[in-house]
């Protein structure tokens, strides 16, 4: 891939920063010194150095290009340094060699999240479930309601009397059903885990109006959505992310395998109100191909639990200091794991699936 950018190869865990504010400064840094325009939407919040907050955009690539691929970042705050890290990475090797082809690196779309160490926006809502219709009745999650309050109970850690009752559940409705009721998405709890919103967010109303901007002209569009934290330790998963399946064809032959919330081969489920929802709507003069690549960090007990005590923190508040900054932590230890294998994995096969799909653009 260097070969075909003609630009210098590139160190993988020189890509990687430990914050936000670091991330963001080698991103705009990469732009700069290949001369691309910065499109900075700020946020009026404070991160959590007191830098400023903000979605950056960039298009590498002609302006009036037919053929796109937009690459995102941060849509889960916390879990941005991946595919933060790519993105960089990729401004620094050089402009994508297709013709008629631009690169549209959407850096940090949940920018709180990713300074603050939180997975949610500063509304406390999960992005990728927030994409729902709000003019109409919002998608109710039974299973959520029931385990509320043992998720997130009184006092942290939680006793036995709050496993015990998820444990219950566990066994009437299997390991993937309680997986299901906890992340499908909720709209009834705002305090909750895995909140929908009661309206969209700053971040969602303004990934709109950048696909408004930069995708009117574009004829095929396609998507890679960085995600981290479910499967294997260092794995990408290529989750098939278009709504057409007509186009699942199309999308392993750039790809090859992979895998579906639909079917049960992937370790993600069916969300409500997926941040695609935007894309498939953008993507007027043909189908959206995309996928949301997915890299596994630690256990899946690991990651509730550090997702439970962060939510914890939010909605009770009640730790000292240092607990407070240890469950902050341990959450981005989760969703980050700052080694130097987990980094060389992440940047070889995100920088392999974009040039798959920039090339896979270029069919008839």
């Amino acid at each position: 891939m260097a070969a075909e950018r003609g630009a210098a190869v590139v160190a993988p865990t020189d890509l990687f920063s430990a914050s936000y504010a670091a991330a963001r400064a080698k991103f705009l840094q990469a732009a700069a010194a290949r001369g691309l325009a910065v499109d900075s939407r700020v946020l009026d919040q404070p991160g959590a150095e007191g830098e400023a907050l903000a979605i950056d955009v960039v298009l590498d690539g002609p302006a009036d290009a037919s053929r796109m691929l937009v690459l995102l970042s941060g849509v889960h705050g916390v879990e941005g340094f991946a595919g933060s890290a790519i993105q960089t990475g990729l401004l620094r090797r050089g402009a994508p060699a297709e013709p008629d082809t631009a690169l549209l690196h959407v850096h940090a779309v949940n920018p709180y999240g990713f300074s603050h160490l939180r997975r949610t926006t500063q509304e406390n809502v999960d992005l990728n479930r927030n994409f729902v219709d709000f003019d109409r009745a919002l998608p109710v999650n039974p299973g959520y309601a029931e385990i509320h309050d043992w998720l997130l109970p009184p006092a942290w850690p939680p006793g036995p009397e709050a496993e015990a009752a998820l444990d219950a559940c566990r066994a009437r409705w299997g390991e993937r059903g309680l997986q299901r009721a906890i992340s499908l998405g909720q709209h009834e709890f705002a305090d909750g885990l895995f909140f929908g919103g009661h309206a969209p967010t700053w971040s969602h109303r303004t990934f709109r109006r950048i696909l408004q901007q930069y995708t009117a002209g574009v004829r095929r569009l396609a998507s890679i959505d960085v995600h981290t934290g479910l499967g294997p330790y260092g794995v990408g998963e290529r989750i098939f992310a278009s709504f057409d399946p007509a186009v699942l064809p199309r999308a392993r032959r750039w790809w090859g395998e992979l895998t579906s919330v639909h079917d049960g081969s992937s370790t993600s489920i069916p969300l409500t109100g997926p941040i695609q929802t935007a894309l498939e709507q953008a993507a007027v003069q043909g189908p959206h191909i995309g996928i949301c690549l997915e890299f596994g960090t630690w256990p899946s007990a690991r990651i509730t639990a550090a997702l439970r005590a962060e939510h914890w923190l939010h909605r009770r508040g009640g730790a000292g200091a240092a607990q407070a900054a240890a469950i902050r932590q341990e959450l981005k230890a989760a969703f980050y794991p700052e080694a130097d294998d987990w980094q060389r994995r992440v940047w070889r096969q995100g920088a392999e699936a974009c040039e798959q799909a920039l090339r896979g653009l270029q069919e008839a």
